[in-house]
């Protein structure tokens, strides 16, 4: 059995990458598109570890904390304004929602 290799964590990373963009740039349900923005954010926090883990160095490490904290605080906005959103609208459709225009 072989070891586990940065070019395995690379591919699961990219698998991420690409099933997130797929969710943000097709789907119309914003709660939908809120959790493959958290997908591509997770890629990244992948990579950020595997090179890391390669380099022998732990700023990458250090740097996945803060995007992970970073993370939270997108969902938990994100989440309010959809509450609020939900509220005024009754839709979670991100073709109905027209607040800012004109």
């Amino acid at each position: 059995m072989q070891p586990v290799t940065t070019v395995h964590y690379l591919a699961l990373s990219l698998a991420l990458l690409l099933i997130g963009t797929v969710g943000v740039l097709t789907r119309r349900n914003i709660v939908i598109i809120l959790m493959s923005i958290e997908l591509i954010l997770n890629a990244v926090n992948i990579n950020l570890i595997a090179f890391s883990n390669q380099l022998q160095n732990v700023n990458g490490q250090i740097f996945a904390i803060f995007v992970i904290t970073d993370a939270v605080a997108e969902a938990a906005v994100g989440l309010g304004i959809l509450i609020a959103l939900f509220r005024n609208k009754e839709t979670v459709l991100a073709d109905e929602v027209n607040l800012l225009k004109w």
